[in-house]
């Protein structure tokens, strides 16, 4: 059960899995994009189960952030859409932002991942989706 849900039933697994995973939650997204609720609470079960499963399968990897869980890819990508209004625009710059900052990790972001176990794996993707929705919502406070 831990390396199913770590791994996003074993995606973790495949070439570029990282963005194999961001893939699958921005299929997951759309499915329930006309409801903001499901889409919260969804979100917040996956990043509960990814705190649990990505340390737990760090434990069982017997090194730090192994690059096959993906949870917190997955989980965070779909935090980037909370409360977002569903447009392609939206979901395609969400995407592309997400994996571009995941991957470039800004200072402030890459001291995350010195926190220990779980947390440090999942943080800094949180912190990356956290950036980005602010920046969404933002956007359209301004937007006339």
């Amino acid at each position: 059960m831990v390396r199913f849900i770590a791994t996003c039933g074993y995606l973790g697994y495949l070439p570029a899995s990282g963005t194999c995973a961001s893939l699958a939650a921005l299929g997951v997204y759309y499915a329930v994009r006309n409801h903001p609720v499901v889409i919260l609470v969804l979100t917040a079960c996956l990043l509960i189960a990814g705190f649990w499963a990505s340390g737990k399968m760090e434990d069982m990897a017997g090194r730090k952030d192994p690059h096959e869980i993906v949870i917190d890819e997955f989980s965070a990508q779909l935090l980037v859409f909370v409360f977002v209004p569903y447009s392609l625009w939206a979901m395609i710059t969400g995407f592309f932002l997400f994996r571009l900052l995941d991957i470039v990790k800004l200072p402030p972001v890459r001291r995350l991942e010195s926190l220990p176990r779980g947390i440090g794996i999942m943080c800094d993707d949180i912190a990356v989706a956290l950036v980005i929705n602010a920046g969404f919502h933002l956007f359209r406070l301004m937007a006339p």
